[in-house]
């Protein structure tokens, strides 16, 4: 198992792309067991990929891309400047509210932080805004993405994981409530330090109700999601299909439904999809091998030996899910190491549902930090400024995400109390 996981380093230090070193890497241990088939890998890839609990990924992928099509995008952005643009950094604070709802449509962090700062960046700049704080602020509120429903990284969290998603979802909201509060609070203060001024007047209940009226199916979805699952109206597989038939009504309703609309959000389904399936088919040949060499009962029973206190492993696992985070995308991350940790934190005592939410914001913190983060590069790219500006005007979004990391580490409740209260308690 130590070969394999030489040549999967040895192969991403080469730049070769990392689903394809996870897959060569799987097929290095095959073939340094004379008593494995060769023939395997293969059987193994295509089975994964069967799984029916991951169903719900391509449903929720065509479902957040329809509604990013059909205008509820457009529409979510006027909302939060009506609420916030009497703030200071209008402009800046609408970024986090936005970030915050369009975290309910796309699940996707990298998604997100593009679509806002093609859709904001060129006005804030006009509007004296840094180049640098843009792509930084857009990167960092699609990070909220990461914990509101439908997110990507907690679906592959609770399917690999056999961790009830609708209470990983609900989990899920407490953190982005806090984590759009203290961006809010963040900007604020750089807003006041840096003579940012307000937009708009304090706006009336009429225009507040007006811009809540006109996004009001887009701003329901993940509360419809939550209910759907905790009545067992569906099944996280059930109710993925369901969003795709409400993210089409919601075109309907908006007249914005059209078949090039559609097929554009098909498109970039399957793009999507194909890249989650592939990551998910190759991670199963590796992580066979370490079922063989029963890796995952030897990580839990290091730590029960050397750690004999859990939030100490717990802190420990944190830590090195941010070092291996500048390195590594999150979702191989989530689809690599879920199998090894969930036995882990079982075993150390730790709520499933709580560490779940916990480790796949950690995993994200990543995306946002040299050398290979994939929504910093995203955004800088967008916004047509390099990277050492972008760090420079990150950090503040950087120490407030580790802040809630920490208190959410810190007081567990953050993230369970949702789901005690709706579904009854943790895993």
């Amino acid at each position: 198992m130590l070969l394999s996981f030489a040549v999967f380093l040895l192969l991403l230090l080469l730049g070769m792309p990392v689903v394809f070193a996870i897959g060569i890497g799987g097929l290095v241990f095959f073939l340094t067991q004379p008593g494995l088939q060769l023939t395997m890998p293969v059987q193994l890839a295509l089975a994964e990929t069967q799984n029916f609990s991951l169903l719900a990924i391509p449903t929720f992928i065509l479902a957040s891309n329809l509604m990013n099509e059909l205008g509820v995008t457009r529409r979510l952005l006027r909302f939060a400047h009506v609420v916030t643009g009497f703030m200071r950094g209008g402009l800046a604070q609408a970024s986090v509210l936005l970030g915050f709802l369009m975290g309910g449509v796309s699940g996707s962090a990298i998604a997100d932080a593009t679509m806002q700062a093609r859709l904001l960046g060129p006005e804030m700049v006009r509007r004296g805004y840094s180049r640098g704080f843009i792509a930084a602020l857009q990167g960092f509120s699609g990070l909220l993405a990461v914990a509101i429903p439908p997110s990507i990284g907690l679906i592959l969290y609770g399917s690999i994981g056999q961790v009830s998603i609708g209470q990983l979802f609900a989990g899920g909201i407490g953190v982005g409530v806090l984590l759009a509060a203290v961006y809010m609070l963040t900007v604020a203060l750089l807003a006041r330090s840096r003579g940012y001024l307000p937009e708009t007047a304090p706006p009336t209940a009429k225009e507040v109700g007006a811009a809540l009226r006109e996004g009001f199916f887009a701003v329901l979805f993940p509360f419809l999601l939550l209910a759907a699952l905790r009545f067992g109206v569906f099944v996280p597989s059930e109710v993925g299909a369901a969003a795709v038939v409400y993210a089409l009504l919601v075109g309907l309703i908006y007249r914005e439904l059209s078949l090039e609309r559609v097929n554009r959000a098909l498109a970039h389904s399957v793009r999507d999809v194909g890249m989650v399936a592939l990551l998910i088919a190759m991670a199963a040949v590796l992580g066979y091998g370490m079922k063989w060499e029963m890796f995952p009962q030897q990580v839990s029973a290091f730590l029960l030996e050397a750690v004999q206190n859990p939030q100490v492993a717990l802190l420990l696992i944190l830590l090195a899910l941010l070092v291996l985070g500048t390195v590594l995308d999150s979702t191989v991350m989530i689809i690599l190491l879920t199998p090894i940790l969930v036995p882990a934190a079982k075993a150390l005592g730790i709520d499933l549902v709580y560490f779940g939410v916990l480790m796949v914001m950690t995993c994200a913190v990543g995306l946002l930090t040299p050398p290979v983060g994939l929504s910093m590069y995203s955004v800088c790219s967008v916004m047509g400024c390099g990277i050492g500006e972008y760090v420079r005007e990150g950090w503040p979004f950087l120490a407030a995400t580790l802040l809630v990391l920490l208190l959410v580490y810190l007081f567990p409740g953050v993230v369970l109390f949702l789901p005690r209260l709706l579904f009854g308690g943790g895993v």
